[in-house]
């Protein structure tokens, strides 16, 4: 059956949500779009007028999508060319879905989408259903084909594990900004330690080039290494400026609600540096610059107002 425009203004109402649920189980927001896109084919399909609740029977749908999804590109991480990192969203992007609660914040935040690559497809599922968006279990256990109890144990399980493997301390706007100013100006000082005072002992550096720029396929580990490798980074150097294509612009913002910078050549973002904020320093150093995860990121850094840069590097 041919959808009606009251069809079609219902699902697009949805489309933001799933959108953001499907952004927290796949870590990307081009395959978010592809599965919103997917889910749209089967409502389209679909006999719509004998859906009781449309919102649940699309969940279900770009789930199930999703889980699927997630088990093929597990496959692909295997042969994936160095390190695998989420791709970034930049602050205001509506992907980024609701933030009214601590927990639905810190579900999208860079350090814990790393950590639900440790997950099964199921155990990501009733996280994000349940942490992020509220749902509960009975319709978590609907949507995946599992009981009651196997979701509720499910979300236990995972949340164990996403709570294992941090100590995220959420920040506001203002301190982020102050955070990035304090990292640029330790980096770009030309010495080690005011860099390792702002590290935690255990610092990790992760770079994601995809095989399309140059990034280590192993993390930088212990503060020492970290605050080396960042001051190298920020050296100017004519074979940057040559491998790049000129000095990008450095702008201090936040992606995913954690602290950010931003490189900007030409218009286009060439990588977005998350740092993962603990009560004890800044524990980790996520660099994306793979391009294919920093398509959006320019569309949407193209669509914001921001303020001058701070500086331009190399």
């Amino acid at each position: 059956m041919a959808l009606t425009v009251n069809d079609v203004d219902r699902f697009e109402a949805s489309r933001p949500r799933l959108e953001a649920i499907a952004y927290r189980l796949l870590g990307s927001a081009s395959e978010a779009e592809d599965a919103v896109q997917e889910t749209f084919l089967r409502w389209q399909a679909a006999d719509v007028g004998h859906v009781e609740v449309p919102e649940a029977w699309l969940t279900k749908v770009l789930t199930n999508l999703c889980l699927n999804q997630l088990t093929s590109a597990r496959a692909r991480r295997e042969t994936y060319v160095g390190q695998w990192l989420p791709e970034p969203l930049l602050a205001g992007d509506p992907m980024l879905g609701p933030a009214d609660t601590a927990e639905q914040r810190e579900s999208v935040s860079y350090a814990v989408l790393a950590l639900l690559e440790r997950l099964s497809p199921n155990e990501r599922a009733v996280y994000v259903l349940r942490e992020a968006f509220d749902y509960p279990h009975r319709e978590i256990a609907g949507m995946l084909d599992i009981t009651e109890a196997a979701s509720q144990q499910i979300f236990h399980r995972a949340k164990k594990h996403v709570a294992d493997g941090k100590a995220r301390t959420e920040i506001d706007e203002a301190a982020a900004r102050r955070i990035v100013d304090e990292f640029l100006a330790a980096a770009t000082s030309g010495e080690t330690e005011p860099l390792v005072r702002l590290l935690t002992q255990d610092a990790i550096s992760i770079g994601d080039g995809g095989g399309k720029v140059p990034a280590r396929t192993k993390a930088f580990e212990g503060a020492l290494a970290v605050a080396k490798f960042m001051r190298g980074l920020f050296k100017p150097g004519k074979a940057k400026r040559a491998l790049v294509g000129g000095s990008p612009e450095v702008h201090a913002t936040t992606a995913n609600g954690d602290p950010a910078i931003v490189a900007v050549l030409d218009g286009r973002v060439i990588g977005v540096i998350c740092l993962e904020v603990t009560a004890e320093g800044i524990a980790a150093v996520r660099n994306q610059a793979n391009p294919d995860k920093l398509e959006r990121a320019t569309r949407q850094w193209a669509a914001a107002e921001h303020g001058e840069p701070l500086f331009r590097v190399f």
